[in-house]
């Protein structure tokens, strides 16, 4: 788990990841995975309207506030919230805001500040993150029902608990050097196995409130196999360090993870949300839910880090064209290319489809979205996927005419790295109880 890392974008487009070539020329054109379309969530909030939601120890929370941030997990899962899940959801983001209150109060208290300079660089690299300006991002998020303040206030919150912690908390935590070497003995004894990237959304519980709890986290994993962000679920509902990066927890192996929860990880399948999400976990301190990413082996080549050549066919969908004719033309369109023979004939099979023709012999695999990188992962060169797109984009076809393998090798267990984590692990311990004293101290007042 990491405690100080920046704030990370979690909205996502789900699109085709390929630009729709234009005009009837059969010339290759060049396409990149880059050319998502944006997605665009609509909401109407009226930003003169601030009624007081709640007051901790003297500080303010409008019932805008709540509803801004809860335009953004909204934006983040598309809307793809069902109704009878927003009630919770926003409790849970008011919940959130007392403790932002109570972090921000805190660090008050030990004279921390956060300088709006801070706040601006790290809401800069968000906006990087979704390729747009300071001015494009700003004008999204208004579009989105939110605002910048909104994130702002957030990114702000994250950096201050986080310097409380390394100030209050780090300093009380020990971790033996024998207890870094036993861990990398295990990871050498390992070599060969499988590594996992994971993600993780923790909510504590005590033996009164597990039966609550496990519930909660029961109508999280609901959500998310139904298509709801993880990453936007692990930082409105995580108690964990890594809420701030969407639950991220990076590449490790099952020796690093819970007793409870390695084996849990290693029985999951990634490529779809129905087999890659566990159910919720019972655990030392409360449950978690587990997300996994990705999974390689320990000291081998990266599959994700291959470099693909493709062939894109592209047959654009005729203006009203009717459901049961776009069936027709899907078979028409796969019985042509599923046994073509390759990429030497993505040209002429093209030409008795009316369809069009674009290459990229240097795209990454991890540059793929995730659905498309399981199927090309198991298929030979000169194989086809089958046809996929929408009214709009027209359907598609990606021909494999090669693959190379990356030939750069997983680093060794470091010794540094492994401190750190179990660091933090015992760190993000004593900052869940550090946050319960101050949640027990505190005086809110609800309006």
């Amino acid at each position: 788990m990491r405690l100080t890392r920046s704030f990370a974008a979690v909205l996502m487009a789900s699109a085709l990841p390929f630009a729709a070539p234009v005009g009837g020329q059969q010339a290759p054109q060049e396409f990149t995975a880059a050319d998502l379309p944006e997605m665009r969530v609509m909401g109407d909030v009226d930003p003169t309207l601030r009624k007081a939601q709640a007051i901790v120890n003297g500080d303010v929370i409008t019932d805008t506030d709540i509803d801004q941030r809860m335009a953004l997990v909204l934006a983040a899962n598309n809307g793809a919230i069902a109704e009878n899940e927003k009630p919770r959801l926003r409790l849970q983001v008011m919940r959130n805001l007392i403790d932002e209150k109570l972090q921000l109060q805190e660090a008050a208290s030990n004279d921390i500040k956060i300088s709006e300079a801070e706040v601006d660089r790290s809401f800069d690299r968000v906006a990087a993150n979704f390729k747009r300006s300071r001015e494009d991002f700003e004008a999204y998020l208004r579009n989105a029902g939110s605002s910048p303040a909104a994130i702002k206030g957030q990114i702000r919150g994250e950096l201050a608990w986080s310097r409380v912690l390394r100030r209050k908390v780090e300093p009380l935590v020990n971790v033996g050097d024998d207890e870094v070497e036993a861990v990398i003995s295990k990871l050498n004894a390992a070599k060969g196995k499988d590594e996992y990237h994971v993600g993780e959304i923790f909510l504590a519980a005590t033996p009164e409130t597990e039966a609550q709890v496990m519930n909660d986290a029961a109508r999280i994993v609901g959500q998310v196999r139904q298509g709801a962000s993880f990453v936007a679920y692990a930082r409105q509902f995580s108690e964990a360090s890594t809420a701030g990066v969407g639950g991220d927890l990076g590449w490790v192996r099952a020796e690093q993870l819970n007793d409870v929860v390695a084996p849990v990880v290693t029985s999951l399948a990634t490529g779809n949300p129905a087999t890659s999400v566990s159910d919720p976990i019972r655990v030392p301190g409360g449950v978690a839910i587990m997300n996994l990413i990705g999974k390689r082996q320990v000291l081998a080549a990266d599959p994700a880090e291959a470099v693909l050549s493709l062939k894109q066919i592209s047959l654009p969908l005729p203006p009203n064209t009717t459901e049961a004719q776009a069936r027709a033309m899907v078979t028409k369109f796969q019985a042509a290319t599923s046994n073509m023979g390759g990429c030497g004939r993505a040209e002429e099979v093209a030409g008795t489809l009316g369809a069009q023709v674009a290459s990229n012999d240097a795209i990454r695999m991890k540059d793929l979205p995730p659905p498309l990188q399981t199927m090309l992962g198991s298929m030979s060169t000169g194989q086809a996927t089958p046809p996929f797109g929408s009214q709009q984009e027209g359907l598609r076809v990606l021909v494999l005419c090669g693959r190379d393998d990356s030939t750069a090798q997983v680093k060794a267990p470091n010794f540094d790295e492994i401190y750190a984590q179990m660091n933090d692990e015992r760190v993000n311990m004593r900052a869940r109880r550090y946050l319960r004293d101050l949640r027990r101290d505190a005086i809110i007042d609800y309006r």
